[in-house]
């Protein structure tokens, strides 16, 4: 088993990425034969309905996570909402999940669809500076 902190983490919904503000965070590879991570989120309880609302229909979602340091690149994972627990003003989200595997070849694929955009340099650089930390869903997959 092997521990690291949690640094941010989005929710993926169709094609929107919604950032939950974290107060603190874990996550927790299992290393078990089901290759299960387990995250869990301490955050406002602001956050309340939406995780009671995907933990009631136990629905199985994607999230973006960024583990150890801050400008590590986020980790893909499809997750389910195992238990909510309130701590004052505050929960604790535990979710149980995997990691899914990385798109290949997600740069190249970002750098085609920026330059059809016909950015400038400066805009070009920001930009996919931008997107291969958020990682967007791209317009084509190849």
């Amino acid at each position: 088993m092997k521990t690291f902190k949690l640094m941010a983490f989005h929710l993926l919904n169709e094609d929107t990425i919604q950032p939950i503000h974290i107060i603190d965070g874990l996550t927790i590879n299992l290393e078990d034969s089901h290759q299960t991570w387990v995250l869990e989120l301490f955050i406002p309880n602001e956050y309340y309905s939406i995780f009671k609302t995907l933990q009631e229909n136990n629905t199985v979602f994607d999230a973006h996570a960024v583990i150890s340091f801050p400008d590590n690149e986020p980790a893909p994972f499809s997750v389910i909402v195992s238990t909510i627990t309130e701590i004052g003003d505050r929960l604790s989200v535990l979710l149980k999940g995997s990691i899914k595997a990385r798109r290949q070849k997600y740069a190249e694929q970002l750098l085609q669809q920026l330059l059809e955009e016909g950015l400038t340099n400066e805009e070009l650089l920001q930009r996919f500076q931008h997107d291969m930390k958020e990682r967007p869903k791209l317009n084509r997959q190849q």
